[in-house]
């Protein structure tokens, strides 16, 4: 083998379509396959989402109604339950903090974290986190844990 007969391998070049636009002689000259005239057939065009061809698109037609409260603050819950299945599994061992939670993916890095009161909780346990349900927080106090608030 030599540079006089080097070739790529079999299937790694792809023939390209037809060059289209580049005059009437290549055969796809003129409109260069767009048709004649409308929004298709210009330069730049897109179809903005939701276009509906000029009929009044249906994010339009539904009605409106609610309200959404822009200061709105999302908890991702925990509930007890899963703490203790934490415990046993040996997951975690005397605390539990927004660090543990993420890292055992419970809750994303940014989430607000709020401990939800399902289930009963064994191990004395010190949880550190945004918020607690009064059920929640009164558990973790009787099985002799902490919780903190951040």
């Amino acid at each position: 083998m030599d540079l006089s007969n080097l070739k790529p391998a079999k299937g790694a070049v792809h023939k390209a379509g037809k060059t289209i636009g580049r005059g009437q002689g290549s055969g796809k000259g003129g409109t260069a396959t767009r048709g004649h005239k409308g929004a298709k057939s210009r330069s730049g065009y897109s179809k903005k989402i939701g276009f509906e061809g000029g009929q009044m698109p249906l994010q339009r037609r539904v009605p409106k109604f609610g309200f959404t409260n822009i200061n709105r603050k999302e908890y991702r819950g925990i509930n007890l339950d899963t703490l203790q299945e934490l415990v046993d599994a040996k997951k975690v061992k005397k605390t539990v903090g927004l660090e543990e939670l993420v890292a055992l993916r419970l809750a994303g890095r940014n989430d607000l974290v709020k401990i939800m009161g399902r289930g009963e909780l064994k191990a004395p346990l010190k949880v550190t986190v945004h918020k607690f349900t009064a059920s929640a927080k009164a558990a973790i106090e009787a099985a002799g844990g902490e919780a903190n608030s951040l």
